[in-house]
């Protein structure tokens, strides 16, 4: 199978373009344009990506002056960062109290499986519909990429692989780059960040172990042999497999804020 898919990225780029710039990575909307280089930029993708990782979740409140400290800058910056994840959905903020990581909840994660697999599906499907030789080639050099990435850091099993992470991005969205659509990427993109916490919290538990590189395989074949149907159940069974694992964690007694015990802490 994974001959099939290499021979399909050796296609020729006679084929008509999307129209959609490709553009991968942990990129949200509206990156890089205005405060781009600027020390509130800086900081701002420094906690964004802490947040995506989990990096943060002992945190439950972030306090301005702790954030300052954290991260070397000055608190004008920092509460330019911070409104911004507020306003991406990725932080919670509280009038006159300050600024807050989301709590995450199977309710919560029931309705964002949800929501994004009604998105994604149609993404996916506008996809396939207007799919191209360039397009072709673009999913088959995401899926090669993220193969030859280990998922963790050699030196530390337990943490996720920071370039495994931006190479999984860019698969999922090379998955839609053809749906015509920018707002449409651009909600799934947001669906895709609030979803990474979850994940990260399913990959931990026992019984976790999943055969990532599969998946996605299956998930690449059935959208280049042009099988809607069968590609848009891969990748829906690749998210409520997540979910249900993730689940599973909570059931266990799972709490994020909580480190490695069970009972969760929060900065004063």
């Amino acid at each position: 199978m994974y001959g099939k898919l290499l021979r399909r990225g050796a296609l020729s780029r006679q084929g008509q373009a999307t129209g959609v710039q490709l553009t991968y990575g942990n990129a949200a909307p509206g990156d890089g344009k205005g405060a781009k280089g600027t020390l509130a930029s800086s900081v701002y993708h420094q906690l964004r990506e802490d947040l995506l990782r989990g990096a943060l979740e002992a945190e439950s409140k972030l306090r301005v002056e702790w954030v300052v400290s954290r991260y070397g800058a000055g608190a004008s910056p920092v509460r330019e960062a911070l409104n911004r994840l507020a306003a991406e959905g990725l932080l919670g903020r509280h009038d006159q109290r300050g600024f807050f990581l989301m709590p995450v909840s199977v309710t919560e994660l029931e309705e964002l499986t949800r929501t994004r697999c009604w998105l994604e599906e149609r993404a996916l499907r506008e996809s396939i519909a207007h799919r191209s030789a360039e397009w072709e080639e673009e999913l088959v050099l995401a899926l090669h990429r993220l193969a030859r990435a280990e998922r963790l850091l050699p030196n530390d099993p337990a943490t996720n692989n920071p370039e495994w992470e931006t190479l999984h991005r860019a698969f999922h969205r090379a998955l839609i780059a053809a749906c015509r659509s920018h707002w449409l990427i651009s909600f799934c993109d947001q669906l895709a960040d609030q979803a990474s916490r979850y994940r990260l919290i399913a990959q931990g538990g026992p019984g976790s172990r999943r055969d990532d590189l599969a998946e996605h395989q299956r998930i690449a074949e059935r959208t280049l042999d042009g099988d809607s149907d069968g590609a848009v159940e891969a990748l829906l069974d690749h998210y409520r497999l997540t979910a249900a694992l993730c689940t599973e964690r909570f059931n266990q007694g799972y709490d994020p804020r909580a480190g490695s015990g069970k009972t969760a802490r929060s900065r004063k």
